[in-house]
């Protein structure tokens, strides 16, 4: 098992990035590897973005919209689920 921290889509990129612009895309991934670089380091980014508790679903604003993603420790992994673009890319 790999101890390097990284990040996927769940459950693949075209579910939760397809139809979205495509810098709205680029900045979530953008600010999804500053994460992962810095869990890299040992911060613990599980309570990073907003959220009802940390290690739960968290909420980053990304573009003018907005990402879903989890914290996966015991993995090392960061989890895309959702991204909401601004109202008028809707």
């Amino acid at each position: 098992m790999s101890t390097d921290w990284r990040w996927e889509y769940d459950p693949d990129h075209d579910h939760v990035a397809g139809g979205v612009p495509f810098h709205v895309v680029a900045e979530v991934e953008r600010l999804v590897g500053q994460l992962v670089d810095l869990a890299s380091t040992g911060i613990d980014v599980s309570d990073l973005g907003n959220g009802p508790r940390p290690g739960g679903l968290r909420r980053m604003d990304a573009a003018g919209g907005w990402f879903y993603f989890l914290v996966a420790p015991r993995d090392p992994l960061i989890v895309i689920v959702r991204i909401v673009p601004p109202f008028d890319a809707l």
